[in-house]
Order: C-alpha cells, then structure tokens, then sequence
C-alpha cells in the first residue's frame, strides 16, 4: 500500500524531494476513536502539544478509569471539569460532543458507510466542533486517504511557499485545489508530507 502511495504522489515533481526524503507514515497510529479523538481535539485547540498533553491526562483524570463516558462528562459540573485546566467554552464543548454522541448513539458506530463530506455536514452540527476538526478526524481517526484540509495553516503556508501560489481569497483556494487535483486519491497522505516538511522533518 505504501508503495503504491508513494509511488502515485511521487509524479507531483513538487513533491517527489520531499517523498524521497521524509520517511512514509500512516495516519491513525495513534487513534482512540472518533469520540475521544474529538474530545482531545477540542482541549488541544491553540495549545502547545506539551501543555494540551498535561490538560488532557488531568481531565481524564476526573473518570474513573480515565474514561470519559458521555454519561459521566455530562454529569461533571463546568467547574470540576475546569479544574484540569479547561477553558469555560472549552469544557461546553466537550459536553456538547458527548450530549451528541449520547443522543445519537455514536460510541460504536460504523463510520465505513459515510462518506467524508457528509460526516464533514453531520459532526459539525456540534458547537464547538468545526470542518478543520472534522478533517482532522477523518485523517487520524478514521483513516481516509484523500481528505484535503485547506482551513489549516500549514498546508496553506505548504502549498504557497513550495507552488509559488500567489493571489488572495477564493482564487488562492481554487489554485490550491488544482494542485491537490493531482494528489487524488491519497490527498491525506500528500498533506503528511507537506506538514512534515513544513516542520522540517
């Protein structure tokens, strides 16, 4: 398979160098899924990874087990759940995701029937819960190749910089979508590259 990545995402000359050079990875090696991903997602937003790290082992901290069942998260007042370090608006949003997982009944679901954009329209019905945050789970939670999550920065940052893209706005945003236009079927792991080499690994 990651033959077969490389090799097709390898005819883009952009970004064959970096292929070369950055060793290949797969996306959800680190995945909880989708519900406890989403969770860490929101307590990560605008932190350094080393902080959200100590905010999210004390939250976790708060169940036993260190399982935040939707049922258990509901019960904890904004307060408590504070007490890890969370925001006011940070901790409605983590009862918001499991007000919605619980209603729907979405601890064990079969995400394999849906298809990005709907799970894309379907998850950010939660407040607090936006497209980037949806992309970023069908990335490393749910491992689908061909997601392309031009709200982030750095594949923005990525693309201009390595393409030479100039413009503003929605022609910038059409510009970036050809270029992605090539990458099919294996956007996500196109995307791997470009962070990677944006971080200078």
């Amino acid at each position: 398979m990651s033959e077969s990545i490389t090799r097709h995402l390898s005819k883009d000359p952009v970004l064959k160098p970096l292929i070369d050079s950055i060793p290949f990875r797969e996306l959800s090696v680190n995945s909880q899924g989708v519900y406890l991903d989403l969770l860490g997602s929101i307590i990560s937003q605008q932190l350094s990874t080393k902080v959200a790290a100590v905010i999210e082992g004390r939250f976790l901290a708060l169940f036993p087990e260190q399982q935040p069942h939707p049922s258990l998260l509901l019960e904890k007042d904004l307060d408590t759940l504070r007490t890890a370090g969370l925001s006011k608006q940070k901790a409605t949003y983590l009862q918001n995701v499991a007000d919605f997982f619980q209603k729907e009944n979405l601890l064990e679901k079969d995400w394999s029937d849906m298809g990005n954009e709907e799970i894309i329209q379907y998850l950010t019905q939660i407040k607090g819960v936006g497209k980037w945050t949806v992309e970023m789970i069908l990335m490393f939670s749910l491992d689908r190749p061909d997601v392309l999550p031009l709200d982030d920065l750095g594949i923005r940052q990525a693309i201009t910089h390595l393409y030479k893209v100039t413009g503003t706005g929605k022609t910038t945003h059409h510009r970036m979508t050809e270029i992605a236009a090539a990458w099919q079927p294996y956007r996500s792991y196109a995307c791997l590259y470009l962070w990677r080499h944006k971080d200078g690994k």
